[in-house]
């Protein structure tokens, strides 16, 4: 980690997040940083948020009380965004890290984002696909951990299949990503260099391939199959599109072409038929 780590304030929507994750959650933030400010907020009279109250004082998480104003819908959100904004403008951050499966809290992710600040999202599968895409990263709870599938202590425990090739060219999204961000880093030659291509990955959006079943980007681009891998220098991996190496590729001689241009010596050779000018 750097000298002078990245600040992180951790904000969880208890009422959308599953307690047994925490502790995967806090090792995936010590990548990026320190979690100085760590607040989980929901109506902790509820008996739904036991799990939750259970870990607090061990992870040293602040609990923040958000009684329900109107019955059947829950206050917290609206209590993350006053804080969030708080925090925004009045602490040294670097990153915020949001734990919720809510899509209500896309607009804030975007504002903090535009602030020139990392955004660090933490939901389960059914997260809506805006905030998820807001994100700078985002990673699927049930992705994370050795208990991988596994929303809930109580749940059934299962670890994720990765997804082969085919079902990793059925993602038509997976697929532009991968090919705009190799194309965004190749040189005229065509070849780009694998952690240049994954940095415009980083940059344009929220993608891990965890996400996919793969713990290292590497491990995922030769999954896909979509790309000829090469080895260089210091074993540097190489990358270009199968498809730019097939345009390149000079086409054989088609079967016409061949007669065609065969065709002039064989009028010179064949022997005229016609009969001797009457004017000779």
């Amino acid at each position: 980690m750097a000298e002078n780590p990245a600040r992180i304030a951790l904000l969880i929507d208890a009422d959308n997040a599953p307690a047994a994750k925490i502790d995967v959650i806090l090792a995936e933030l010590a990548k990026y940083g320190v979690a100085n400010i760590r607040r989980a907020y929901g109506n902790w009279t509820k008996p739904g948020l036991k799990k939750w109250a259970d870990q607090l004082h061990e992870y040293a998480i602040r609990p923040v009380q958000q009684f329900d104003l109107t019955k059947g819908k829950n206050a917290t959100d609206v209590s993350i965004v006053i804080d969030a904004m708080d925090l925004l403008y009045t602490s040294q951050l670097q990153a915020f890290a949001i734990v919720s499966s809510d899509c209500d809290f896309t607009p804030l992710v975007m504002r903090i984002r535009e602030r020139g600040l990392e955004v660090y999202g933490f939901g389960e599968k059914k997260t809506p696909e805006p905030f998820v895409a807001a994100c700078s990263k985002f990673l699927y709870l049930e992705n994370l951990g050795e208990d991988s599938n596994v929303a809930d202590a109580d749940a059934p425990k299962a670890v994720p299949a990765k997804k082969n090739t085919t079902q990793l060219r059925q993602d038509n999204k997976l697929v532009a990503l991968l090919r705009n961000a190799v194309e965004a880093a190749a040189g005229d030659d065509g070849w780009a260099h694998q952690g240049r291509a994954g940095s415009v990955l980083k940059n344009q959006g929220s993608f891990d391939p965890r996400n996919y079943g793969y713990r290292y980007l590497g491990d995922l681009i030769e999954a896909s199959g979509l790309f000829d891998l090469e080895r260089r220098g210091n074993n540097d991996v190489w990358l270009r599109d199968k498809r730019a190496a097939k345009a390149t590729k000079p086409a054989a001689p088609s079967a016409a072409t061949s007669r065609t241009s065969a065709s002039p010596a064989v009028q010179k050779q064949k022997p005229s038929t016609e009969p001797p000018s009457s004017d000779a």
